[in-house]
């Protein structure tokens, strides 16, 4: 294949810690993670306009001229086909146990007084580390749960994750761009059949809420969204 001089990716993996953010915003498939770092899959698959240097927090991603081959679309679109046929490739960190995975569980009700059964079902948990097209995500009904949820409401897994996929996520702790981009992405492909937010009373909380209204919004459809506030004192204080 003839090399043409032209704007294309680089990634400086010194900087790289392969946290992932990087890989929804190409929207050609160009970059993924191997052995725990963004990689350029292959010259064909990027444009070269630079859509994933905004989301990268560690700076290690810029646009360079160089001799490359040329961007192919119809490579591209093929490559994305492909792609959504595959199973859900490994999580930015790398880590074998943190692949995508369904938990089984087990159904019979434990006599009272004893150890109560975990409900969740699907992992990872936390959004940074869930893929887009984790199988357990497809006709899902799923709530996200604002991290601090799980340690103020006692009874979270009974009345809020069971039979449900859960997502944990921090609107204050973590970028909320990436959260917006890769929630709209879940959205956009996994055809969920129902959403719930549950989410501390306390005022940056309710920035979880936003973020799935922003996603829902830009991913066009009309999927509701159910909002539960949980208080301070561990008391559910409106659902709704």
């Amino acid at each position: 294949m003839t090399k043409i001089k032209r704007n294309i990716v680089h990634i400086d993996e010194d900087k790289c810690n392969g946290c992932g953010a990087c890989i929804p915003s190409c929207k050609e498939g160009a970059l993924q993670i191997v052995d725990g770092k963004a990689k350029l899959v292959k010259e064909i698959y990027c444009d070269g306009l630079g859509a994933c240097l905004g989301d990268c927090p560690q700076g290690a991603i810029t646009i360079e001229e160089r001799e490359a081959d040329a961007f192919d679309e119809a490579a591209v679109e093929e490559h994305l086909k492909e792609t959504k046929k595959a199973s859900p490739p490994p999580l930015a960190c790398g880590c074998p146990g943190t692949m995508a995975k369904s938990l089984k569980k087990d159904t019979c009700p434990k006599p009272t007084g004893t150890r109560q059964n975990s409900e969740h079902q699907n992992w990872p948990v936390q959004l940074m580390l869930v893929p887009p097209n984790a199988p357990y995500l497809q006709g899902a009904d799923i709530v996200f749960l604002a991290d601090c949820t799980g340690f103020a409401y006692a009874n979270i897994h009974q009345d809020f994750i069971r039979n449900r996929v859960a997502i944990i996520a921090c609107p204050k702790l973590d970028d909320q761009e990436v959260y917006i981009q890769k929630l709209t992405q879940m959205i956009e492909i996994n055809n969920f059949r129902t959403i719930e937010v549950v989410m501390m009373e306390v005022p940056c909380c309710n920035g979880l809420g936003q973020l799935l209204e922003k996603a829902i919004t830009q991913a066009k459809t009309d999927i509701q969204l159910k909002k539960t506030i949980i208080s301070v004192e561990g008391e559910v204080l409106n659902k709704g």
